[in-house]
């Protein structure tokens, strides 16, 4: 069992996958609009909801181990989502014309893939690509942060990022790497096709063998004074590059 928390999250939960959830809570002292339609759903759902007095909704927060997550007076004890594997994601190619996919190396923040996976579903990426040992995983934070998307669009954990990206160019997908440096922009790239799109950690960017795997290097042209965006509104402006150029 795994928990997730905030009345979005919640009430994503809810309508899109009620199966998932097992119980709702609803902090007593917190009853407004908000979290009644919380309570109305569960319980179109037959979803079994309580409303618990403050202390003993603290109580539960420190059982599942939810720290010091926003919950907004709303938790639901769910069946935790399983991330998928290298035969997902193979499975997924051989069965998807032109697929966008989002390749995240080194993004450790919660709060940065939840960004990301949320921008990925609004961008109808067909699956975000992490490695297993350099990647927040799928925490409460990052599918509170999701606000539902964590739910809808796969999260594929790979052995070796290198490999796999080898493997998907084989498999005929272009991989746009993103590099400040490079004097290619963002806006001459051609993402229309089967295309990967891979960013690095803030800060670190893309490992050395990762950035070879790419086909291709761009920039996100920065004309202020800052000399970086932050890794999920970066993936926002490079995603929506190529949805403008698939319509």
């Amino acid at each position: 069992m795994s928990a997730i928390a905030g009345i979005h999250a919640v009430s994503a939960a809810l309508e899109q996958q009620p199966e998932r959830v097992k119980e709702v809570l609803v902090n007593a002292s917190r009853q407004d609009k908000r979290t009644q339609r919380v309570i109305e759903q569960a319980r179109a759902a037959g979803v079994r909801f309580d409303l618990v007095q403050p202390a003993a909704f603290n109580q539960r927060l420190q059982k599942l181990e939810l720290g010091d997550i926003n919950h907004q007076g709303v938790i639901a004890v769910v069946h935790a989502i399983a991330p998928k594997d290298e035969h997902f994601l193979w499975n997924l190619l051989d069965n998807t014309t032109d697929p966008l996919l989002l390749i995240l190396d080194g993004v450790t923040d919660p709060h940065n893939l939840g960004a990301c996976l949320r921008t990925a579903d609004a961008a109808g990426v067909a699956a975000v690509i992490v490695p297993k040992n350099r990647s927040a995983g799928l925490t409460p934070v990052v599918v509170k942060v999701a606000s539902g998307a964590a739910e809808q669009v796969p999260l594929v954990l790979v052995t070796n990022l290198a490999r796999t990206m080898a493997e998907l160019r084989d498999r005929g997908v272009w991989l746009t790497g993103t590099a400040g440096e490079t004097e290619h922009s963002i806006y001459d790239a051609n993402l229309k096709g089967a295309t990967g799109i891979v960013m690095g950690a803030e800060g670190e960017g893309m490992r050395r063998l990762t950035r070879e795997h790419c086909d291709l290097l761009v920039n996100i042209p920065m004309v202020g004074t800052v000399s970086s965006l932050n890794v999920s509104v970066a993936a926002g402006v490079c995603l929506y590059e190529a949805v403008r150029q698939r319509l």
